[in-house]
């Protein structure tokens, strides 16, 4: 299990850095069948007028089943200046940026050239994941076993109380319950920001009860995190934010200028890369914080109330490019309140209750929980 990591002794050397202006080969995301390591080996692209071999076409990208509910930009029908269902009833209203923001994203998705960084897998990663990783012998990428959280601040009230989860290898799952469920906490604890009190936890083949503190660092670069709050550098523009990410584990500029620019693209960004998180708003800055999360290719994804500050529309892009991204072969866990979301796109949905999980459902929806 441990091969879907790389360790500190598997780092391979990073190639000379091509001079200014020089373009640099994409790389593809490895496939999680065969290791999952990231690649550094550049990947030549297809010059003009030739066509990518056929196993680099990805399948076009499947329109999220919350387009039943509303209608999108470039839908049939779509009027932007009321925005109804498709039954005609009243949806939430949006102005002229939310459409300009979901229809940059949604060409940069349509876009082939999306997948010169996250290439394909060759298969779907479907809600039947699981159930094909158990009967191929694949390992799960987490794994947790009567795994118990108690806060000092809290000794008679455990944040998670047994619980006990597998995810394998390119699984889309949400977290979903009431707020104080334990749905963050139990991903601080896939992040190592929290050290259980008890049970036994797993990450790529690591024991997150035993792992060094020195070792911690080199977990962290194969999992990338998304948050509510973006986390952005307020300082630094959205190029720099996503290059600063790979300048923390010593990439070469040649690499970084090579990048970052086409990550920010990817995510509909291509026109901002110079602005600073102020002159962005809320959905531009949660992208470049996808990007950030992105850049290093990492096979797990983490995001924790990716959509909480954002509209509708906004959020309904967001949630298309980490399906997207999902479908080349990372491994993607949300945390989410979002009812319509969860209800709309059908994958595994995991319920916390008092720190325990109450239900575990392959094609699941939210269920009866409120959204505080």
């Amino acid at each position: 299990m441990g091969n879907h990591f790389r360790t500190p002794g598997d780092e391979q050397p990073v190639p000379n850095a091509p001079a200014p202006g020089a373009s640099v080969p994409a790389q593809p995301l490895a496939n999680p069948n065969s290791n999952m390591d990231l690649l550094d080996d550049a990947v030549p692209t297809p010059g003009p007028g030739m066509q990518p071999p056929a196993a680099q076409i990805p399948d076009p990208l499947a329109p999220v089943s919350r387009a039943d509910v509303f209608m999108a930009p470039g839908d049939p029908g779509f009027d932007p200046a009321t925005f109804r269902t498709r039954d005609g009833s009243a949806a939430p209203s949006t102005d002229a940026d939310e459409h300009r923001q979901v229809a940059d994203l949604d060409a940069a998705l349509a876009s082939p050239d999306f997948t010169t960084v996250f290439a394909p897998v060759g298969a779907d990663c479907g809600p039947s994941m699981r159930d094909t990783a158990r009967q191929a012998g694949v390992e799960p990428v987490i794994l947790m076993e009567h795994l118990t959280k108690v806060y000092p601040a809290q000794p008679n009230k455990a944040a998670l109380d047994d619980i006990n989860l597998e995810i394998y290898p390119g699984e889309f799952v949400f977290l979903v319950g009431h707020s104080g469920s334990g749905k963050t906490t139990l991903l601080n604890t896939i992040l190592r920001n929290v050290k259980p009190t008890s049970g036994r936890v797993m990450v790529a083949g690591q024991d997150l009860m035993r792992i060094k503190n020195r070792r911690i660092p080199f977990l962290r670069r194969q999992i990338g995190a998304v948050f509510q709050d973006y986390k952005l550098l307020p300082n630094k523009t959205a190029f720099e934010n996503v290059a600063f990410a790979l300048q923390c584990i010593g990439k070469p500029r040649g690499v970084i200028r090579a990048q970052v620019p086409e990550v920010l693209r990817l995510v509909g960004l291509g026109e901002q890369m110079n602005s600073l998180p102020d002159q962005l708003s809320g959905g531009e800055q949660q992208r470049v914080s996808v990007a950030r999360a992105m850049v290093n290719r990492p096979p797990l994804l983490i995001c924790d109330e990716p959509t909480g500050n954002l509209d509708p529309a906004i959020s309904l892009g967001i949630m298309k490019l980490l399906e997207r991204i999902n479908r080349t072969g990372t491994t993607v866990i949300v945390a989410t309140h979002d009812r319509e979301m969860v209800d709309s796109m059908h994958r595994r949905v995991i319920a916390l209750e008092g720190g325990r999980i109450i239900r575990d459902q392959e094609r699941g929806g939210y269920g009866n929980y409120g959204s505080y």
